[in-house]
């Protein structure tokens, strides 16, 4: 049985199947002839996601990066649950603030900051900002001398799908302790130490180097007369539905009880910026084929198969281009009784998959071997709730994929009794 919720959210008994909903919507409602892609989000998937990092990291709170994904309904459902969020520019501070988020649950996590933004920062009362250089400092200082000031150092993964350490953080031996001092000297307040070791971090060992670099400048920064009270341990926690926290999970609970312990002597806030960990197995998209291109060795035989879908690499999949993503796709059949298997072998063929544009850059995957796949046959790419949505365009023309919102009955009743969460 199906509730529909506000015309935007359906609520499901049971198990949400992403592959049964995108049957259901493309090939039974439309007859196999969907011109546009959809999108299946699972709300419950980001709700116990919530509920996963609050038993693995419960000194560490969350605040959700905005950037990953900022669709409206899943900012609502985080508000909701309490997280805070990391926003990046006036524009994602007003999204938030939309949402009856109040200005002490964000951090403008943004190292390098627009003078307007600074202003509409003060505006706003969004006093928690970072900074790791000295020019970010005198802007600072000349637009929002209030402002509560987090020190970025750099720390990077051996290993991490984007790493950031290029643009962002500062040496934390060599620069951090001559920019404490210089804000000292200009007045400002510093209230804390940040860092981001990557996105997609698979190093989890680095989480304690970094931590024990933040204790150090506490120590630092404490002789200089400041007593801090934030650590942000920035972002890097996976998000797919084959990932698990629970690695650098223990490694950061294990560096916050040496570095920094609960103690009566100190207070301090832990807080991070997860991204794709709430978002990235929440969504699942469904493509169409629309058109094919087979061809032929000198025999006349089949050698390799091109597939031409309905999204593409100037929509979600430039998770392919900016994001590093490796995507994974299966055939959706079109009966869920063919998908339990029992049906006849099915003679796989190379191929690759390809979006919509003009542009011959516009290519998903290449290298498959899928079974042969006729018009309006779909492709089902899971995991696709991390930085896809937020950058697509409609190049060439062609629309950005309609999000359906799915909720499982029992859970969504659960997380409305404000005694649960």
């Amino acid at each position: 049985m199906k509730l529909q919720l506000n015309n935007e959210i359906t609520l499901i008994e049971g198990k949400i199947d992403a592959d049964e909903i995108l049957r259901e919507k493309i090939y039974e409602e439309v007859g196999g002839g969907q011109d546009e892609a959809l999108y299946v989000c699972n709300l419950t998937n980001v709700v116990r996601k919530y509920e996963i990092w609050r038993e693995k990291l419960p000194r560490v709170k969350p605040f959700y990066a905005v950037k990953c994904n900022d669709d409206d309904t899943v900012l609502g459902l985080l508000a909701k649950l309490g997280t805070g969020f990391d926003c990046a520019s006036r524009a994602e501070i007003n999204k938030v603030i939309g949402h009856g988020v109040t200005t002490d649950r964000i951090i403008f996590a943004n190292p390098c900051k627009p003078s307007s933004h600074i202003r509409h920062a003060a505006a706003t009362n969004t006093s928690l900002m970072t900074f790791d250089s000295t020019v970010e400092l005198e802007k600072i200082r000349h637009i929002y001398p209030d402002a509560q000031l987090v020190l970025r150092i750099r720390c990077d993964a051996k290993k991490a799908q984007c790493p950031l350490g290029d643009k962002f953080g500062c040496d934390p031996k060599l620069e951090a302790p001559l920019l404490l001092t210089n804000a000292k000297n200009l007045g400002l307040t510093v209230v804390g130490i940040s860092f981001h070791v990557g996105s997609g971090c698979r190093d989890p060992p680095v989480f304690r180097k970094a931590i024990s670099a933040a204790r150090e400048l506490f120590d630092y920064a404490q002789a200089l007369g400041y007593r801090m009270s934030l650590l942000d341990i920035g972002g890097g926690f996976p998000g797919d539905t084959d990932t698990d926290i629970a690695v650098i999970a223990g490694v950061v609970n294990s560096a916050l009880n040496d570095y920094f312990p609960v103690t009566a002597d100190e207070h301090v806030d832990i807080i991070a910026e997860p991204g794709r960990f709430f978002v990235s197995s929440a969504y699942t998209l469904g493509v169409t084929v629309h058109s094919k291109n087979e061809i032929l060795e000198t025999d006349g035989n089949v050698t390799h198969v091109k597939y031409y879908v309905n999204d593409g690499v100037y929509g979600s999949f430039n998770c392919i281009l900016y994001d590093h993503q490796v995507v994974t796709p299966h055939i959706l059949s079109r009966h869920a009784s063919d998908a339990e298997g029992g049906g006849a072998e099915v003679v796989g063929v190379k191929c690759s998959i390809w979006g919509p544009s003009c542009d011959a850059l516009d290519k998903i995957c290449d290298n498959l071997t899928l079974p042969q796949l006729a018009i309006g046959d779909v492709i089902v790419f899971p995991n696709m709730g991390a930085y896809t949505l937020p950058i697509a365009s409609a190049f060439n023309g062609f629309p950005i994929p309609t999000v359906l919102y799915f909720a499982e009955n029992d859970v969504w009743s659960a997380f409305e009794d404000p005694l649960l969460y």
